[in-house]
């Protein structure tokens, strides 16, 4: 029988959060987290304890949200039972870390990053618990750079390489998949890696394999905030970073995961919603120019592309 230790994720989880606060704070050099620990009492529907770590108001970072949660709920709620529907209802525990960091300069992108697992402990002393981990990273542009893209998917590739070659197109193809907002016809941006329900090779290496990617985080994102985050820019660029960033409030309240699985097994709300960009904006049926950067990035970018090809 697989041995799930949830004290070693748990550890793991706070210090990969504790890494990168203080490595977006340096980068920043202006703002400081502020960290807002909470607790659920343990005959809540939703017991457990957590750690929201919001910068807001930054030099780079207009807002940099990552959080830390560890839950106990007494049934799954459908966006967790989806695709295991013999599960629903059962008990679970969850943990994970989850960020996103909105930058102020349009041409530095907006990342996210979640790495989680799930444990839904047998109902009788004869049925075995059920676990996996999900998570991943995606990266969203505003302004289309094809030397941060590549850099950005080669270091997922990297991540993954060790343990199976065929993880990153498979978790890539995954990426485009479920970072695809189906109403507008466009991906989120210019993807990553996403997985969930793994469990391949028992505890021990599906807990490496998180652990890789979680490491990577920074690896991937902060060489590309360090070339871009003075670059200069103006109203019109701005204008375009808050209207792009519409989209992302679109993926985030109808499509993600994260959220529909912390909105309906009654979690913490500002703990949910730390991913909401500080300024969004919509336009009805507005079109960049025809030649335009930003026509580009819809063009180019926000379509399902092989950025490692060559």
């Amino acid at each position: 029988m697989t041995t799930v230790d949830t004290s070693a994720v748990i550890g793991y989880l706070k210090s990969l959060q504790s890494r990168i606060v203080t490595t977006i704070e340096n980068i920043d050099g202006e703002a400081r987290f502020a960290n807002d620990t909470w607790t659920k009492p343990a005959d809540a529907a939703l017991a457990g304890e957590g750690s929201s770590q919001i910068l807001e108001g930054g030099r780079v970072f207009e807002r940099a949200g990552i959080g830390f949660s560890h839950v106990l709920g007494q049934s799954l709620p459908p966006s967790a039972s989806a695709n295991r529907p013999e599960l629903a209802g059962r008990r679970f525990e969850a943990m994970g870390v989850s960020l996103v960091f909105h930058p102020r300069n349009p041409h530095v992108p907006t990342v996210h990053m979640n790495v989680r697992l799930f444990v839904a402990p047998g109902r009788t002393a004869d049925e075995s618990a059920v676990w996996w981990f999900g998570g991943g990273m995606d990266l969203t542009p505003y302004y289309p750079v094809e030397e941060d893209a590549v850099h950005f998917h080669r270091t997922c590739r990297d991540a993954l390489a060790p343990f199976d070659a065929s993880y990153y197109p498979r978790f890539k193809a995954w990426c485009d998949r479920y970072f695809f907002l189906k109403h507008r016809g466009e991906t989120r941006g210019i993807g990553g890696i996403f997985f969930d329900d793994f469990a391949e090779g028992g505890f021990d290496r599906s807990f490496a394999l998180q652990r890789s990617v979680g490491d990577a985080l920074l690896t991937a994102y902060t060489p590309i905030v360090e070339r871009r985050r003075d670059t200069p820019y103006g109203e019109r660029e701005r204008d375009f970073l808050e209207y792009r960033r519409g989209r992302y409030v679109e993926f985030n309240l109808v499509f993600d995961r994260g959220t529909l699985f912390g909105l309906q097994s009654g979690g913490r709300t500002e703990s949910i919603l730390l991913s909401m960009p500080p300024v969004a904006r919509w336009r009805y049926d507005w079109h960049a120019p025809a030649g335009s950067p930003e026509a580009r990035l819809t063009e180019e970018f926000l379509k399902a592309r092989e950025w490692l090809a060559d």
